[in-house]
């Protein structure tokens, strides 16, 4: 595939997605009558989409190669996205169990954050192989998870001139020193600072961290967006939602994917404003929601030239 190559670093896990009509109670059994299982987590699902979306993604993350890791990396193959594993022996992704119901398309998830084991610390990523992880990459994704990779990494992606994006669905301990090396941070709306709630997190507390745009996502409703000091709001789209798992990951890896296509070959700076690419994000995204679903849409059963070309070129 042509295109701008991109890099996605963080969280790969197994996902088990069953589609019910509605949520079990205490003690209860139901029957599913859907069953999805795939890789998933915020970075693999973005690297997913922007491969989708016409930027071939590499993945930098932790799979390892026992039998759960061999389903995610056979999965991430199949999608096009290369993966570069850092895991030590032993590590094996964490599984999320996802419930979505089936007539409103909410989820409820059950998973892990990344944790580092002894065979996967700092040690284990040298700075050859993150800076070797760049070449060729025309923009970053980070997620918060397995920050000791993150922050080095996007540290020398800042270095080499190449724009850096957070998805920031919650905080994770540590996140402070990565968002140092962020351009642009695109929040989830719960996504809350330390003893705060999301309501009292700022876009301006955001940006006091590090980063020059911080934009916050609300579902259908706009997108908040605060650059040089200027708050706007840029228009999601609403449509008919079947499933909106992985929505999120979308809207991530959409942006990622234009961020590349319209990085100026003189270093970070944009060729189109980046509302141009937050409203082509948030179109791919909404459009994920009311085809199939937005995990359907990762899992390849969508044709997206008209997309591809909204976001790519």
């Amino acid at each position: 595939m042509s295109g701008p190559r991109v890099l996605a670093c963080g969280l790969a896990t197994l996902d088990v997605v069953q589609t019910v009509e509605r949520l079990p109670g205490p003690d209860e059994k139901i029957v599913a009558d859907g069953l999805l299982v795939a890789a998933g987590g915020p970075a693999a699902n973005a690297a997913v989409a922007a491969t989708a979306l016409g930027a071939p993604a590499r993945l930098l993350s932790r799979v390892g190669d026992g039998s759960i890791g061999r389903i995610v990396t056979e999965d991430l193959a199949a999608h096009g996205v290369e993966l570069v594993d850092l895991a030590g022996p032993g590590h094996s992704p964490a599984v999320s169990t996802v419930l979505v119901t089936r007539s409103t398309g909410q989820r409820a998830v059950v998973s892990v954050n990344a944790t580092l084991t002894r065979d996967g610390g700092p040690a284990a990523a040298t700075a050859a192989a993150l800076e070797r992880a760049l070449d060729g990459v025309r923009a970053v994704l980070v997620d918060g998870h397995h920050l000791d990779l993150a922050v080095p990494l996007a540290a020398a992606a800042r270095g080499r001139g190449v724009p850096v994006l957070l998805d920031g669905g919650s905080w994770k301990t540590g996140l402070e020193a990565l968002l140092e090396h962020v351009d642009v941070a695109l929040l989830s709306a719960d996504f809350a600072l330390p003893a705060r709630t999301a309501e009292t997190s700022s876009l301006e507390d955001v940006a006091a961290l590090g980063p020059a745009i911080v934009a916050r996502s609300h579902g259908p409703a706009p997108i908040e967006v605060l650059a040089d000091g200027t708050r706007w709001t840029v228009q999601a789209g609403r449509v008919e939602v079947v499933d909106t798992l992985g929505a999120g990951d979308v809207l991530h890896g959409a942006l990622l994917a234009w961020l590349a296509a319209h990085r100026s070959s003189e270093g970070p700076t944009l060729t189109a404003p980046l509302g141009d690419g937050l409203a082509a994000a948030a179109q791919v995204a909404s459009h994920s929601c009311a085809a199939t679903g937005a995990r359907g849409w990762l899992a390849g059963r969508s044709s997206l030239p008209a997309l591809r070309r909204l976001v790519t070129g």
